[in-house]
């Protein structure tokens, strides 16, 4: 009994660290989903949370609006105040996909602890893990190069001061990381500079924290989902071999297990698309709009040998990529992943086997050959050639900005 117990406690800690990094991004934001187990205390943080992050992210990103379209500045200047208002822009509608998904992706959740619950053998747990931690390392690095890049910009042009002259006083302001409309906003009162820099900072970290979760969730789960697909490979072996040796020649239940194992998996991939398709278009065409205006920024901070903000911007454009390149890179692997289970049953003793079992891996083979694929809005398949697209897309678009100023 003890032993059972302490089974069952591993298998929920097991369950429980594959997904406490998502915990961690999306709790103070509340984005996390409601369990039938979540008490109306936390219903109703989580609410206050909701009001709070939106009021923060649009009440800073007004102003900076206003400032492009109202304010006759240059084109350069317009340029760099639109980065950020539209990743708080993109941001915000990610962040409200989050919530309207919140019903898929605690269906997800549940589905992993049920994953986890169902399979009992030590070896297959440990490929679990293996895949887990993998999906962890994932969500740690999207974490730390998108806060570590946006944030770094935000300190950096925050230390960064400008002297003007109000009437007889000579006044020493901060730069705001993005511009606001002067007639809306007076920050050239000190008090209102360093109110308007907080409040910027703060809705940087909740616009990072939204696009962070996005992406560790997407690692998290696709992480897992190639786990599962990894355990129905050693299955099939496994079943095969001992088909193979017992010489069985009703073997209905043991295929009936992998076959419903496979099932789950594609339809939890499924559930994958739902959840990420949409949000997944938005990243494609942000992170390509970001690509060209961050290397708009390099160009011409360069030209002028600004080391300090060249800097930045580099680590903001190398955060991007990263990203970009992971949402990709897991769509991708899931998709061979998907496709290699037919070549696994393909490459074991089948030919051994009775006629009965052979048609029954047969069925597994056909399934295998219908292409499963993580898309962006149903219009592009998320794959290395996806993000290659993107790059050569973005560098497209740099080119005719630097043709057009």
């Amino acid at each position: 009994m003890m032993n059972q117990t302490a089974i069952t406690e591993e298998i929920k800690t097991n369950s429980d660290y594959s997904l406490q990094l998502n915990r961690w991004f999306l709790k103070p934001i509340g984005a996390w989903p409601l369990f039938s187990t979540t008490t109306k205390f936390e219903k109703t943080v989580s609410l206050i949370l909701n009001i709070i992050c939106y009021a923060i992210v649009i009440l800073c990103a007004t102003p900076s609006l206003m400032q492009i379209i109202l304010a006759e500045e240059s084109f350069y200047l317009k340029l760099k105040t639109l980065g950020p208002v539209s990743h708080w822009f993109v941001s915000t509608v990610n962040y409200t996909a989050l919530l309207m998904k919140s019903k898929d992706i605690r269906y997800c959740f549940e589905h992993m602890e049920a994953d986890w619950q169902t399979i009992k053998r030590m070896e297959d747990q440990q490929t679990m893990l293996k895949n887990a931690k993998f999906g962890r390392y994932v969500a740690a690095s999207c974490a730390i190069f998108m806060q570590g890049g946006i944030l770094c910009f935000c300190f950096v042009t925050i230390l960064t001061t400008e002297t003007i002259q109000v009437g007889n006083e000579t006044r020493v302001l901060h730069v705001l990381p993005c511009a606001v409309y002067k007639k809306l906003v007076n920050v050239e009162e000190n008090s209102i500079n360093i109110f308007m820099l907080c409040f910027q900072f703060v809705a940087a970290a909740i616009a990072n924290s939204s696009t962070v979760g996005i992406f560790s969730l997407a690692a998290v789960l696709a992480a897992h989902a190639y786990g599962q697909l990894s355990v129905v490979m050693v299955w099939i072996t496994e079943f095969v071999n001992q088909s193979r040796n017992q010489k069985k020649t009703d073997d209905f239940k043991e295929i009936g297990i992998i076959v419903e194992r496979h099932l789950r998996v594609l339809n939890f991939i499924t559930y994958l698309e739902n959840i990420m398709n949409r949000i997944y278009f938005l990243e494609l065409f942000r992170c390509t709009m970001i690509i060209c205006i961050v290397g708009y920024y390099i160009l011409t901070e360069w030209a002028e040998k600004n080391v300090q903000n060249l800097t930045t911007y580099f680590m903001m454009l190398l955060s991007i990529c990263f990203n970009i390149f992971i949402i990709c890179y897991i769509g991708e692997i899931l998709t061979e992943q998907c496709m290699k289970i037919g070549e696994v049953v393909y490459m074991t003793d089948w030919y051994y086997l009775p006629d009965k079992t052979i048609l029954n891996l047969i069925l597994i083979i056909l399934r295998s050959t219908v292409v499963v694929q993580i898309t962006a809005g149903k219009l592009f398949n998320m794959s290395i050639y996806t993000f290659g697209d993107v790059l050569k897309t973005a560098f497209a678009y740099l080119n005719l900005l630097r043709q057009m100023t």
